[in-house]
């Protein structure tokens, strides 16, 4: 039956109802608005309770991570390749707006075909429940969140589309009432309430429309309220943020970096050799940062150990720091991008942690665990070499880490790939094998190691720019290129099909670092012309050519754009 078609009195002959009954949710947007508003009441009563639960109980929030862990890698790169770091943002958003559609369905099949809206409700709880009690650090506890919502959820619109039929019944009655041409109207009444006299039914009509519109009104309303008091008390990163602000880190025990002059070009647009904190990639599969209060930290070193250790964070900041200069890689990195950066890290030496705990000697990988169940593996003999330099990090460019980057503690380890390497407010250091344990990424197709691949970048000028030669008649190309821990020993530019030529390299700290460059280019004629980079490192190595998506170990081939010439 047509929405618009409701069966009338005799004589009426089914024909479309063109008075108050039109209004009463039967062909507008009172049942999808109705779905929406038990949707509402839902998430906020979910959000209230997920506030004595546990933060990472929310239903939004452990649906997003379970949509995180089951993603196939190609489709984590093309995430991160679309929407850089606001990829987390945007699967946020798919979910709401998911969520939306099942809701609006859920008001028209409960007011149309009730129970179906119910069931639906039920269904979407299901998913809930099932996503929340896999998460790696739930308890069965993180169930409740999502089942009182959507019994709330179910209430609110059982009861809201029982008065919305209510009214949609009385509109009707009025409509069968009202006088019309000969053969319309004034007959025997309306099927629903028979015999009813105009007035009646106008008044129990408007009666009816006000106990739905207030119901609908007042449920949107708290809901809104409730909710954003709950979003309010959860914000936990501000008490997070002033125990931050507290901290004084203490000055490295060996030599501060000092970055030499050198080693910062003069070139407006080309990447600073240190990033600011604020401009530091972000990914990471936690939906809401983590909420690591120092004085709760604990870090624990386990598995194939002698001695099994833990440290709190004020033992750690008593311990002897170091710094060190460390450029950082994420393995979706594509050739060109910008999922890299380099900054001053603060921390204590892995290698002499690992050493309190003694590691068996068939050991070969540290599992490390952060405060979300994230994992990562990293070989063990990267962390107890001598010559490297990896540090359980407290601080980032000269303050406390940042929240969003590890806070209180993390993991930076020169030379691997974040996925196997930079834990975020870990919290474990399982000491095993690889024969014996997997990590995150690792039973997703990714490699288990994950050294980073040589690459180099043109960050000036930008691709498909069209430039002019200065006073002197060039043209300046710069940019950035790394080979953590080995080192850039060169840089050659190309121009079309020409010969490679060589690059003038700045300073740098370390070989943890990536280094800049830049070339004057004799610009030619005007016109197209096709830029391509590539990198040498210090043990005469060439970057290939040959190209290679991120997955399963690291993106390879050189970074090449067009430009045009004015």
């Amino acid at each position: 039956m047509s929405p618009t078609t409701e069966p009338g009195p005799p004589g009426t002959s089914g024909r479309a109802q063109r008075g108050p009954g039109r209004s009463a949710g039967t062909s507008g947007w009172w049942a999808p608005l109705l779905g929406v508003a038990s949707a509402l009441g839902a998430f906020a009563v979910a959000e209230l309770v997920a506030l004595v639960v546990g933060s990472g109980s929310s239903p939004v929030l452990v649906v997003g991570a379970g949509v995180v862990d089951r993603v196939p890698p190609w489709l984590k790169d093309f995430a991160v390749e679309t929407f850089g770091t606001a990829d987390k943002t945007v699967l946020i958003l798919g979910i709401v707006v998911v969520l939306a559609v099942a809701a609006v369905a859920a008001g028209v099949l409960e007011t149309r075909r009730p129970p179906w809206g119910t069931v639906l409700l039920v269904v979407v709880g299901v998913v809930g429940v099932a996503a929340a009690v896999t998460r790696p650090d739930a308890t069965p506890l993180w169930a409740l969140p999502t089942v009182v919502g959507v019994g709330v959820g179910i209430m609110l619109l059982r009861t809201g589309a029982a008065r919305l039929r209510a009214w949609r019944a009385s509109a009707l009655a009025v409509t069968a009432r009202v006088p019309g041409p000969a053969g319309q109207g004034g007959g025997a009444g309306s099927p629903e309430r028979p015999e009813t006299p105009l007035s009646a039914a106008r008044q129990r009509e408007a009666l009816d429309r006000r106990s739905f519109l207030v119901f609908a009104g007042l449920t949107t309303v708290t809901a809104l309220v409730v909710g954003g008091a709950a979003r309010v008390l959860s914000a936990g990163s501000r008490a997070l943020t002033a125990a931050r602000d507290a901290i004084r880190l203490p000055a490295p025990t060996g030599p501060a970096v000092v970055v030499p002059a050198g080693a910062s070009l003069d070139v407006p647009g080309i990447t600073p050799y240190v990033t600011p904190n604020d401009d530091f990639y972000r990914i990471d599969t936690a939906l809401r940062v983590p909420e690591v209060d120092p004085d709760d930290w604990r870090l624990r070193v386990v598995g194939l150990v002698e001695e099994e250790v833990e440290i709190s964070f004020a033992e750690l900041l008593a311990l002897p720091l170091v710094e060190n200069a460390t450029t950082l890689t994420c393995v979706s990195n594509e050739v060109g991008g910008d999922l890299v950066g380099n900054a001053v890290w603060l921390g204590y030496p892995l290698r002499d942690l690992l050493a309190r705990a003694r590691p068996h000697a068939d050991a070969d990988m540290v599992l490390s665990r952060s405060a979300d169940g994230w994992t990562a593996s990293t070989p063990l003999d990267v962390l107890t070499d001598p010559g490297r330099e990896s540090l359980l990090a407290v601080g980032m460019n000269g303050e406390p880490l940042p929240l969003a980057h590890g806070f209180p503690v993390r993991m930076v380890v020169p030379g691997l790939y974040g996925y196997v390497s930079a834990t975020k407010w870990v919290v474990e250091l399982k000491v095993t094998r690889f024969a014996d344990d997997v990590a995150y990424w690792s039973t997703r197709g990714w490699s288990e190691r994950g050294p980073i691949k040589m690459s180099s970048r043109i960050d000036v000028p930008r691709s498909g720019a069209t430039v002019s030669p200065d006073a002197a008649g060039d043209v300046v190309v710069a940019g950035v290129a790394w080979s953590q821990h080995t080192g850039i020993a060169g840089v050659e530019v190309r121009v079309d099909d020409g010969e490679w030529e060589a690059a003038e390299l700045a300073g740098t700290v370390s070989a943890d670092t990536w280094r800049q460059w830049s070339w004057r280019w004799a610009a030619p004629e005007k016109g197209s012309h096709r830029l391509a980079v590539r990198a040498t490192d210090v043990d005469g190595t060439v970057q290939t050519s040959t190209e290679a998506p991120p997955a399963p170990d690291g993106s390879s081939g050189w970074d090449t754009l067009e430009v045009g010439v004015a």
